[in-house]
């Protein structure tokens, strides 16, 4: 059995000893201070969060869930961070039953930060791993939470010649007139990032739907073409 407070105990011991107590301010404010700040950045985090990711090798996937929950329940950011580098780290011990967890764990604490983490990483392999859980996906690009509804536009993301083109316009057509900055963004990432793979087709995308589509997304989208 884990003993989960022992863990974020001896976590808090080691981002403590390298915070620089100067940075946790400015950390906060870049972050809109949805949380406070250790002021530990992120190679720091990471190289202390080490043990913690390497003893995860033999957990269960409700294991790795319990902790990132427990994580997430702490103050500080860094703490969540840290649960999403675990989740991330571990993402092929999660399957498909963890999907409504993800999902909790999406909606606690959301700002982009972690939110992009969970998708792109954690997300977007479990879908990938079992493609019928992308009909559970169309639901959340309808989601009144924009983090879901994100999270949905970015799960493919890095999906390469895997991504199912379709559904990425078709949840573009969704949310096409949405006036949400973080909706119009993921929109706009996701569409820059297939046009590594298909240029054409994102380009007509966009040329077809540019009165639809925002100033932002379109840009975005059209970056690098």
């Amino acid at each position: 059995m884990i003993d989960i407070d022992g863990l974020i105990g001896d976590l808090r011991v080691r981002l403590e000893s390298v915070a620089v107590a100067e940075d946790a301010e400015p950390m906060a404010a870049y972050m809109k201070h949805q949380a406070p700040f250790l002021g530990v950045k992120t190679p720091g985090r990471r190289q202390q969060s080490k043990p913690l990711l390497v003893r995860a090798k033999s957990w269960s996937a409700d294991e790795l869930l319990d902790v990132a929950d427990a994580l997430f329940e702490q103050p500080e950011r860094e703490f969540h961070q840290v649960a999403c580098d675990l989740l991330r780290r571990w993402s092929k011990t999660l399957g498909s039953d963890d999907l409504d967890r993800i999902r909790r764990i999406i909606q606690t604490k959301s700002w982009w930060d972690t939110v992009d983490a969970l998708a792109v990483h954690v997300l977007g392999p479990v879908v990938r791993a079992d493609r019928t859980l992308q009909v559970d996906i169309d639901d959340w690009i309808e989601d009144e939470d924009i983090w879901v509804a994100r999270s949905a536009i970015l799960h493919q993301l890095m999906w390469k010649d895997d991504i199912d083109a379709d559904r990425l316009f078709g949840y573009c057509d969704l949310r096409a007139e949405d006036t949400e900055f973080f909706i119009r963004k993921a929109m706009g990432w996701a569409l820059r990032q297939h046009a590594r793979t298909d240029p054409e087709a994102v380009a007509l995308y966009v040329h077809e739907n540019a009165d639809r589509l925002s100033g932002l997304t379109k840009r975005e989208a059209l970056k690098h073409l």
